[in-house]
């Protein structure tokens, strides 16, 4: 078997989001987790929000590798990934709690308005979504390094890139969400906590 995927970035950032994710999530029932990457993530926090259920989902090329941390570190609340596919819409039952993250800078932004096309339609009524990863402020840059990593973005895929908050919470209003919180993570990165109002 194939050495199982590991992302330094998530080992280093998973106890921060970890400390947001217990009180957003805490009377949440089942959240389904958007672009579970290397698995390392849902392995984690499944593990340590044990009143829910946690649904990984990814393209399918990356099913493998996050099988391979589930079968490492099993939990009964932690489910198998499902194909979630940006570009094709979702199939699958409401959910009270969507979590992402470092996906949007990924993705074009195409890719990023069919994400809130997604979350309208799978995220229940006062549901919560929880967006990690680096956001620029009146578009400009926090940090040296983030515009460092734009450039690197850009030169693998020059649709992809650090996106304006500003743009990203008007895409959310247009979805029925609020933003709620704005929480401050380590490295340069943030956790947007939104509620479904409408």
């Amino acid at each position: 078997m194939n050495e199982k995927p590991f992302s330094q970035a998530c080992e280093n950032n998973k106890n921060a989001i970890f400390s947001v994710l217990k009180t957003v999530f805490a009377n949440t029932k089942n959240v389904l987790e958007i672009g579970s990457g290397s698995g390392q993530h849902a392995v984690y926090f499944a593990k340590n929000l044990p009143w829910l259920s946690w649904q990984t989902s990814d393209l399918e090329i990356n099913h493998q590798g996050i099988n391979q941390w589930i079968d490492e570190q099993p939990s009964e609340n932690l489910q198998r990934p499902i194909k979630l596919d940006l570009q094709a819409p979702w199939k699958m039952s409401l959910v009270d709690g969507i979590y992402t993250a470092n996906t949007l800078h990924i993705v074009s932004w195409a890719l990023v308005e069919n994400f809130f096309v997604g979350v309208k339609k799978c995220l229940a009524t006062h549901g919560s979504l929880c967006i990690y990863g680096p956001f620029n402020y009146h578009g400009k840059f926090t940090s040296s390094s983030n515009a460092d990593f734009d450039i690197w973005l850009k030169s693998r895929n020059r649709e992809s890139g650090i996106r304006d908050i500003e743009a990203i919470v008007l895409l959310a209003q247009e979805a029925g969400l609020t933003l709620v919180h704005d929480h401050t993570m380590p490295a340069n990165n943030r956790l947007l906590e939104f509620v479904k109002t409408q």
